[in-house]
Order: C-alpha cells, then sequence, then structure tokens
C-alpha cells in the first residue's frame, strides 16, 4: 500500500525551519482527511497542521519541542489503511522540487469557504463546521464550547465529546482553560529576579505570543541605540478633507476612510527622499532596501500585538494604501495573517493617537532601523501668520515620535527625516487631496 510523507512546511519566505509544539496524534492512530495532526511554531507565526489525506499514522520521527528543518519528512501517514512496516531513521530534507509536489497546503480552513466566525473571533474548520451543521449545533452553542486546540481552537474531538454529553450545562470557555490548553508553550525562562506575591495576586502565564513579543523587544534594545525625536504637525488641512470626503469615499470604495492613510502615503513620500531611514544593519554593512514595505502595528483582541506589513508601499495610492491597510488589520484580529505578512518589513509605524496618547516613544521593530508613532490629533491654540499679522487660532495639531537606531542614523538624519515628514503632511491639499510638495 502508499505511504503519504507530512513534511515541516514552509511558512514564509524567511523560515527555514520550526518547533514543533504539540502532536495530537500518535503512531496506529487512524486519522481523517483535515484532522489536525501536529502544531508547529516560528519565531513570528503559530500554526495548526491538518492531515491532507485519511490513514494511519505509521511513524513519527520527531518528538515535542524538536526544531525541524523546512522540508523534511515529520511523519509518514499509510493510506487505504496500510499497517506495513515503515523506516526507523530519520529521513533528511527533501530538495524544493520533491516538497512542492508533496507538500501540505497550511492552512486554517477552506479558501473558498468562509469560515464561520463568532463575537469572539474564534473560526471553525470545515470538518467541525460541517458535523456541527448536521447535528445541529447552533454558533451559541459553538461558541460556549472549550477548545483545546490552538489558542482555544474547537477540534472535531472537542465537538464529539460536547455531543455525547449534550443536554447538560454548556461548558464556559475561560482564559485559564486556553492557556491550559494542548499545544501551549512551555513558560519562559525567567532571566529577571522573581517578583514577591502576596496573598489575593493573580498569577497569569504568559501566551506564546507575548513571550515573542517580549523576547523580541529586549533583543531590540541590546541591539540597537535607540534615540527619539518628536514634532508637532498642523494637520487642520486633513481633518478638513476627511470630514468633506469620507462618505463619498466608503460609497464607492467599500472600506471607511481614516487619517492614517494619508500619514502613510505622507511617510512613503518622506522614504523616498531619505531612503537611510527604509534601511538594515547587517554587522558593519549597511543594507538600503530597494522596496518600502510599510508595517503598520495592529493591536490584538487579547491585548498583544502584531505587524503586519504592506509590500512595496510606494506602488500605491491613497486608496490602495488605504484598502491594504484595512485588509491586513481585519487579518490580523481574526487570525487569518499568512506568514509572509508579517515578514519582509523594512519601516514600521504605529499609532497611538488610536488610543487618544498624545505622545509615546516606540522600540524599533527589528531589524529595522527606524518606527514612526504618531499621536492623537486635537484641537489647540495656535499662532498663524497672515497678511494682517500674527493671529491665534484653533488648530489640529498631533505630534510625530520618530525612534531610530543610533548606529547608522545620527540626529541631523532623524530631524531632518522628520521634519520633511511633518512638511509634507501640512502641504496636504484639502480640495485636491493630495501633497502640494
Amino acid at each position: 500500500m502508499a505511504n503519504f510523507d507530512i513534511i515541516m512546511p514552509k511558512m514564509g519566505e524567511s523560515i527555514e525551519e520550526a518547533t514543533i509544539t504539540n502532536w495530537f496524534v500518535k503512531e496506529g492512530d487512524m486519522v481523517e482527511e483535515d484532522d489536525v495532526l501536529l502544531e508547529i511554531a516560528t519565531d513570528k507565526v503559530d500554526s495548526e497542521i491538518p492531515s491532507p489525506v485519511e490513514g494511519v499514522i505509521k511513524k513519527i520521527f520527531f518528538r515535542q519541542d524538536e526544531v525541524v528543518a523546512v522540508g523534511t519528512v515529520i511523519a509518514v501517514i499509510g493510506l487505504d489503511g496500510d499497517d506495513s512496516s515503515s523506516p526507523d531513521e530519520k529521513p533528511e530534507a527533501v530538495i524544493e522540487e520533491e516538497v512542492s509536489d508533496s507538500e501540505p497546503e497550511v492552512i486554517h480552513e477552506k479558501k473558498n469557504d468562509e469560515p464561520v466566525v463568532s463575537s469572539q473571533g474564534r473560526f471553525y474548520s470545515p470538518l467541525v463546521r460541517t458535523i456541527a451543521g448536521k447535528e445541529g449545533v447552533s454558533q451559541d452553542e459553538l461558541d460556549a464550547i472549550e477548545g483545546s486546540g490552538l489558542n482555544g481552537r474547537v477540534r472535531k474531538e472537542d465537538l464529539l465529546k460536547y455531543l455525547e454529553n449534550r443536554g447538560g450545562a454548556l461548558p464556559v470557555q475561560t482564559e485559564k482553560a486556553v492557556a491550559a490548553a494542548p499545544g501551549s508553550a512551555p513558560p519562559a525562562k525567567k532571566e529577571s529576579a522573581p517578583a514577591s506575591t502576596m496573598e489575593g495576586d493573580e498569577v497569569i502565564e504568559m501566551s506564546r505570543l507575548r513571550k515573542l513579543i517580549a523576547d523580541h523587544m529586549i533583543r531590540s534594545k541590546q541591539t540597537s541605540a535607540h534615540v527619539t525625536n518628536m514634532i508637532e504637525v498642523d494637520v487642520s488641512a486633513v481633518v478638513e478633507w476627511r470630514n468633506r470626503a469620507k462618505e463619498d469615499f466608503l460609497k464607492k470604495e467599500g472600506v471607511k476612510l481614516t487619517y492614517l492613510p494619508v500619514f502613510l502615503e505622507a511617510t512613503v513620500k518622506a522614504l523616498r527622499d531619505f531612503p537611510q531611514i527604509n534601511a538594515s544593519v547587517d554587522g558593519d554593512k549597511i543594507i538600503l532596501k530597494k522596496n518600502i514595505n510599510l508595517g503598520i502595528a495592529v493591536s490584538l483582541p487579547d491585548n498583544n500585538l502584531i505587524v503586519p506589513n504592506i509590500k512595496d508601499a510606494g506602488a500605491l495610492n491613497l486608496t490602495g494604501l488605504t484598502k491594504k491597510m484595512n485588509a491586513l488589520a481585519s487579518a490580523a484580529r481574526s487570525n487569518k495573517l499568512n506568514p509572509d505578512d508579517i515578514s519582509g518589513g523594512t519601516f514600521t509605524v504605529t499609532n497611538f493617537g488610536s488610543f487618544q496618547n498624545d505622545i509615546g516613544t516606540p522600540i524599533i521593530n527589528q531589524p529595522e532601523v527606524a518606527i514612526l508613532a504618531i499621536g492623537a490629533i486635537k484641537k489647540k491654540p495656535a499662532v498663524i501668520e497672515t497678511e494682517m499679522g500674527d493671529m491665534i487660532a484653533i488648530r489640529q495639531k498631533m505630534w510625530l515620535s520618530l525612534t531610530y537606531d543610533h548606529r547608522i542614523v545620527d540626529g541631523a538624519l532623524g530631524g531632518a527625516f522628520l521634519k520633511r515628514l511633518g512638511d509634507y503632511i501640512e502641504s496636504f491639499d484639502p480640495h485636491a487631496g493630495n501633497f502640494k510638495l
């Protein structure tokens, strides 16, 4: 009988290996198509790997917590109930041409079928949704089932267990249950002095994503010499234009118009003028990036943060930036980002203003060399020059903060870039909807 090799998939252009965080099957188990076999983790994203075929698990070559190179056979499934012996030695990574034919597609749901998403943002595999439909399980019931998969995802076994006990009280999904679900990452090693606790204190285990963020932030501070410059800009023209254009834009383009795309377009223009800011450091070499891949910091419902990036943002106009930004933010919050969406960024923008914060000093998103923080837009009295002399008027003002890597960006360069960015924003024409500069 034939065998089917399960291969460690490539989770992005820059990903060469992944860690197996949990196996849901063991040798000898019978699996159906779309059953989740294992969970894997990279430094960018966690994923569940479903079975592309039906059969028997003949051999598992790698254990939990082992790091495996992309393209390596990690398990073998016997087709048509084949239970013959399988090799005991761990196979070497297969060549790229072989991977293209046998590598299983890593998906959370079928691309030609919209996932059922609850009010809490949970999503369900096609198999789970099929069973739920046949058994008449409502959306509220699905949302209440405690899942044992990644981030509390409901697996087939969870649904079947619920159906066996259906009629009783619905299980309640809690953060504690999700944190303790199979596949949770082991606790991070504590490098700081242990904090004291008192009676009544609540101790919460960090999620895997929060651990990755923590490690990334510490590594950034240890790598780059952080310096932050700030400038206040007048955005009255942008506010006037947006208030007038937002309804027509929504009707015509089908997406809401915010202020951020205008600031992104201005950022792209400033980066073209100062390519040393759109760069990275490799030892004692400076790499000036050809494309501008603009990262947008997105706050997730669980209070974590992720930074997808708009590839080749310099090729997009204001409408294109708006649509791409909204699509990435929506995908991030519904856990539908692809690995490539969060890799390859060259410059990051974070919007502190969405939380009504005025000024911030963000940490550089490695291996980039700068990050821009945008503050809240607020009405302020300001001195303006007129033909009749200086006058005080109410203007819409906003702070911009640029944190840069002082290893290769000096104060003069960082300050000049920030000033140019402010000039672009203040040159915005509220009637034409573009920059005068």
